[in-house]
């Protein structure tokens, strides 16, 4: 039985075995994603490196979401390390403002933009480009 076959086969098994409440609370997640989908304008959740300007830098919270080596070898300046993982989990903890999730491009800050972003962080955002994006086109660096 080749991966696909068995996880295919896993997946209709697990339908099945789902309970009722929790079959209830998958459907309303999907709502809630599909709801937020249709709604989100093409840019929302993202800023710009060119948009990052003194006044914004200043105020907002700045989550480096790298590993914590990635991290050491050189972040925004004040930037917090929270893995991408752990992103939606904490961001609770953080200030209140709008908070900046970043990694290398893009990537990983994305998703764990969006998963805060679904679970109602709206003030949380991804860095466009990430931290090589804001290096190369950040409209403000510090000193």
């Amino acid at each position: 039985m080749s991966g696909s076959v068995r996880r295919l086969a896993l997946a209709a098994a697990l339908l099945v075995l789902v309970p009722p409440a929790a079959q209830a609370q998958e459907d309303a997640l999907r709502d809630a994603i599909l709801d937020y989908m249709d709604f989100a304008t093409y840019h929302q959740g993202i800023l710009q490196p060119q948009q990052i300007d003194r006044a914004l830098f200043e105020q907002a919270i700045f989550v480096d979401a790298r590993d914590a080596s990635e991290y050491a070898q050189g972040h925004i300046p004040g930037a917090v390390n929270i893995d991408w993982r752990a992103v939606p989990r904490e961001v609770e903890s953080l200030p209140d403002g709008m908070i900046v999730v970043y990694c290398n491009t893009g990537t990983l800050s994305a998703q764990a933009a969006l998963a805060a972003r679904l679970m109602g962080y709206d003030n949380v955002v991804m860095l466009q480009g990430g931290l090589d994006g804001w290096r190369r086109d950040g409209a403000w660096h510090p000193q």
